[in-house]
Formats: structure tokens, C-alpha cells, sequence
């Protein structure tokens, strides 16, 4: 039965992240341009952010949804998996770095609410956000040829 409930759980939020929040964002929100293919991305230079963003999407037989990029980048940029319990300490850390919105807010209540075993982790991605350089307004389509350790770098110096 447990394994049945933490099955649903997940599915649930899948569905809620994909099935729900993705498609109203799409008419509320003015897309932002991504213009690279897989094959773009597989072409740049090794620990790119672009190149990394391919061996992301390839090790987890995750397609290019050029909607959702910037959430896989930022995945990439901060090393959250994306697991149940990296969906939420992403969220998580993005609304301790300032990020208030409705897939943030969400995601983030979503977790605290039936996923109680991940709290010390949320908590921890929470401040960690907190003490980070805030990145809302990078224009992530011109970072894909940038080191990926650099903007890390760019995102944590606060932090270390």
C-alpha cells in the first residue's frame, strides 16, 4: 500500500508540474525563445552549459521541450536530480533566491504537505537559496555556450 500511495504521489505531481501548470503557463506567460536543437546542443563544446544540458535531457531519455529548458538548466546549474524529492528542493531553493510564482509556490506546498520525509532537505535548499546570487533575469538562451562551472560559480559565490 505504501508503495502504491508514494507512486501516486508522484504521479500526481508529474501531472500537476506537466499536465497543468506547463499548459496554463503557455497561455499566461509570453514564450521565451530557445532556439537550439539537441543536435545544437550536442555540438557544444564539452562543460557548456548547452552540452551539458543535452548529456541532462540523454541520461534521463528526456526530450528537448524548448518551453521548459530553462527548468532543466537550472536543474544542471543548481544539482537537483529530477526526482520527487529534487522537483521539490529545486522549488524550494528558487523561492529562498526570491522566485515567487505559482509553479514555485505550488511545487513547494505540494512537498510540505505529503511529502513530510523531505522537509530537513527543503529546508536546507530553502536557505541555500537564500544565500545565493539571485539569476531570475538571465536570459538563458545566451548562457548555453557559457561554462557551466561558471555560472555556478556566479550563482553560489555568496554562498561558499
Amino acid at each position: 500500500m505504501k508503495k502504491y500511495l508514494l507512486s501516486l504521489r508522484s504521479n500526481v505531481l508529474v501531472m500537476l508540474t506537466h499536465g497543468v501548470a506547463l499548459p496554463v503557463l503557455k497561455q499566461i506567460r509570453k514564450p521565451i525563445p530557445f532556439n537550439y536543437s539537441e543536435l545544437d546542443l550536442y555540438m557544444m563544446p564539452e562543460n557548456t552549459l548547452g552540452n551539458d544540458l543535452y548529456n541532462f535531457l540523454e541520461k534521463r531519455n528526456l526530450p528537448l521541450l524548448k518551453n521548459y529548458a530553462r527548468h532543466d538548466i537550472k536543474h544542471i546549474l543548481l544539482g537537483y536530480d529530477t526526482s520527487e524529492e529534487g522537483e521539490v528542493c529545486l522549488q524550494s531553493f528558487m523561492l529562498g533566491n526570491g522566485r515567487i510564482s505559482f509553479p514555485v509556490l505550488a511545487t513547494v506546498m505540494y512537498g510540505f504537505i505529503t511529502m513530510p520525509e523531505y522537509w530537513k532537505k527543503m529546508k536546507e535548499a530553502y536557505r541555500k537559496g537564500r544565500k545565493c546570487s539571485s539569476f531570475h533575469n538571465w536570459e538563458w538562451s545566451k548562457l548555453v555556450t557559457e561554462s557551466t562551472k561558471e555560472l555556478q560559480n556566479k550563482i553560489f559565490k555568496q554562498n561558499q
